[in-house]
Order: structure tokens, then sequence, then C-alpha cells
């Protein structure tokens, strides 16, 4: 446990961040074992961070023909990641959460929007993606809907940023329009997202906080 100003942080209480901490540094790991290929060029060696998307690590084998032993790493990457979301999820949905649909949206939504997303390394990428995608939106929305409410201001605005540039991710994906550019957002899209969750983390445990102090 953590101290701070008398009171005790839980490890259970940051499992999204650990989970993501974990995430990055094993997705930069798989990165450097990636044989190579990429959309920009079918030759090109190791992973290339502009134009690479992170599912290529996750092929049996590199977009140049060579088997990928990052593929099982990248995979329990993405796992990790998931189910550290889905318990942030259900988390939020418990702290801020008042609204009783609300918090079944959110917490529902979110499981199965993850659950979708850890199988995106099969051959059904694209239906997985769709799905959590879908799901995923009403997981931000009501995430935004409730923090709305708060002292929050900053995480709302980066939380219609996330918004708008999932959606901007989706409509290059199946559109195909400028396809160039969607491996290098597709990063900056997770640096936005992740950051905005572990941001929210902190503010949710020291809510946490503050209601366990109120109870005392």
């Amino acid at each position: 446990m953590i101290k701070k100003k008398g009171s005790q942080y839980q490890i259970a209480n940051f499992i999204p961040v650990i989970g993501i901490v974990i995430f990055v540094g094993l997705y930069i790991f798989s990165s450097t074992l990636y044989p190579g290929g990429s959309q920009a060029n079918l030759n090109s060696e190791g992973f290339d961070w502009i134009n690479n998307y992170w599912c290529n690590l996750m092929n049996e084998k590199g977009m140049n023909g060579q088997p990928n032993p990052a593929k099982p790493y990248s995979i329990i990457a993405m796992i990790i990641l998931c189910l550290s979301l889905m318990f942030f999820f259900i988390q939020f949905a418990q702290i801020y959460s008042k609204s009783k649909i609300w918090k079944r949206i959110i917490k529902t939504s979110g499981i199965i929007s993850m659950s979708f997303a850890i199988l995106i390394f099969t051959k059904y990428h694209d239906l997985m993606t769709t799905l959590s995608s879908i799901f995923g939106l009403f997981v931000v929305i009501g995430i935004i809907r409730e923090i709305y409410k708060s002292k929050l201001s900053i995480y709302k605005i980066t939380g219609v940023i996330c918004i708008l540039i999932l959606g901007l991710n989706n409509y290059i994906y199946y559109t195909q329009q400028f396809i160039e550019v969607l491996p290098l957002l597709q990063k900056i899209t997770f640096a936005i997202v992740l950051l905005w969750i572990i941001g929210l983390n902190f503010e949710m445990n020291k809510r946490k906080i503050k209601i366990g102090a109120k109870h005392n």
C-alpha cells in the first residue's frame, strides 16, 4: 500500500494504471521482435512506428512473410490491457454513476467492448473491431455524461477529443481515405485515450478516499 495524506491507496484500485503500464512495456518489447514489412513497404525491416499497425504485431507472420516472434507477447499485452480496462469501467461506474441505468450501460458495454477487443488478433479482426468500437462508444459517452456533472473540466474536454479521434480512426478505416496516416493516428489515439483513463483512475481514487473519509 502507498500512504498519502493519512489515507491508504490499495494497489487493487490502480489495476487500470498498472495494466496500461505493462501493456505499453510489452508493446514496445513486441515491436523490437517484429520481423518487418508495413503497408508502405512490404520489404522493410523491423517495426515501423509510422506505417505499421498495432495488430501487425499479433499476426502469425510479418508483412514481409517472415515468422513473427512478437505475436505471443503482443497478444498477452492486449489481454492485459482489455482486462485492466474492464476493471476500470466497472470501478468508474461504481464510484461516479448515480443512475442505475447508466451504471449498467457503462459496466456492460465496457465488458462487451473489451471482450471483442481481445479477439482482434483472430481471423474475425474486422468484425471484432467494429463491435468493440460500437460498444466502446456507449462507454465513453457514459463516462463523459457522468464527469460532465463533476468539476473535472479537463476530462470533459479530453473525453470529447477521445470520441472525435476514435470516430476519425473508424472513418479512415472503413472509407480507406487517407489510410496511409492511420497507423500513426492509431498510436496517437492509444496515447490520448490511455492517458485520459490514467488521469480518471487517479481522480476516482481521490474521490473514493473522500467518500471513505466522510463515512469514518
